[in-house]
């Protein structure tokens, strides 16, 4: 009896004792669980109803919905020991990527969505996430899958955004300063009003156009906007990386046509803007050369009139009239014809 008593402990022993040791590799945290109860941590002395940490992200009402304990995280390192009765969960947290498209339901190579101009176009990218070690009660315990809760928030998010995006820097074609102020009269068209609705009217662009165009300012968006997946799933996000916009060939096609004539637009105002900078700076030469001109006639008539209202002045009538019957004896020379006139007496 002692013998098979022994057997026994020694079957047991080579059958259960290689399963009660675990060891946790570098890239992986573990959570040990008895009777299915993980380990958690202690619970705040000021707050016993709420365990560390709660993730700033999430405003008040998140917090009283996602109010999950913390549990006691095994580091890497081993081998462990586990009671036959307890389990061990393991997760990677090192950071990973997934298609945008991905979703185990059903198979896509990429996500519909509508734009403001109720376009459907083709989003795809990437994003990049990891396990948060703070979090894993959620991540393990509060949903079936979470990467699945994630990837459908993250696209509820992004289609949202997308219907609503305005490109925040504008598409307009002339700037504020190039348009008239209310009030003024455009010469060009005949007189009419125009005020800041023609800008209006020329800033609107194509969404599509806007969404290529500002993939960061969308990418960081979605970054802001799926922080509290850490706190509600237990997941964090990296990075989104929407690298795509494609939409359907008919549509695509029209967009080229339109790219192409607001270049061509673009161009002719820079081509006119710049004709005219020349003409104006050709016309300020012209004028500056004409004063010039005109100064350089007038500067000797100056001098010569300051000379005579000076010898007037020193020497009287007398010596002026010296001075000129003087002055016109060199044009005696010069002229080939003389005419005198008599002053008729009154």
């Amino acid at each position: 009896m002692i013998w098979f008593l022994i057997g026994i402990m020694v079957y047991a022993a080579i059958k259960i004792l290689p399963g009660c040791l675990y060891t946790v590799s570098p890239d992986q945290r573990a959570v040990k669980t008895r009777f299915g109860a993980a380990e958690r941590l202690p619970m705040m002395a000021e707050s016993p109803d709420i365990a560390l940490p709660i993730d700033p992200s999430l405003s008040e009402d998140e917090r009283k919905r996602y109010q999950y304990p913390q549990v006691r995280v095994i580091g890497p390192g081993g081998p462990y020991f586990k009671l036959p009765w307890e389990d061990v969960y393991k997760v990677s947290v090192a950071t990973q990527s997934v298609d945008i498209s991905w979703d185990p339901s059903k198979h896509q190579d990429t996500i519909e969505a509508v734009t403001k101009d109720n376009l459907t176009t083709g989003v795809n990218g990437q994003i990049r996430y990891r396990i948060s070690e703070n979090n894993l009660y959620p991540y393990l315990f509060g949903v079936s899958r979470p990467l699945e809760h994630v990837m459908g928030y993250f696209v509820s998010v992004l289609r949202e955004r997308i219907a609503n995006f305005v490109d925040p820097k504008g598409q307009s074609l002339l700037s504020e300063d190039d348009l008239p102020r209310d009030g003024e009269t455009d010469s060009a068209s005949g007189g009419n009003h125009m005020g800041k609705g023609s800008a209006v009217e020329l800033s609107e662009g194509v969404s599509i156009n806007d969404l290529r165009k500002n993939l960061p300012l969308l990418n960081q968006y979605m970054e802001e906007q799926c922080r509290s997946t850490t706190g509600r799933y237990g997941i964090e996000l990296d990075a989104a990386l929407i690298t795509e916009i494609d939409p359907p060939p008919e549509v695509d096609r029209a967009l080229s046509a339109i790219n192409s004539t607001r270049n061509q637009v673009a161009a002719d105002i820079s081509t006119a803007r710049a004709d005219a900078e020349q003409q104006i700076t050709m016309s300020a030469r012209a004028v500056e050369i004409a004063t010039n001109n005109a100064q350089a006639e007038v500067a000797p008539l100056q001098e010569l009139a300051g000379t005579l209202s000076s010898i007037k002045k020193e020497g009287g009538s007398e010596c002026l009239k010296a001075y000129l019957r003087n002055a016109r004896v060199p044009l005696y020379g010069k002229a080939a014809r003389v005419v005198m006139m008599e002053a008729k007496k009154t």
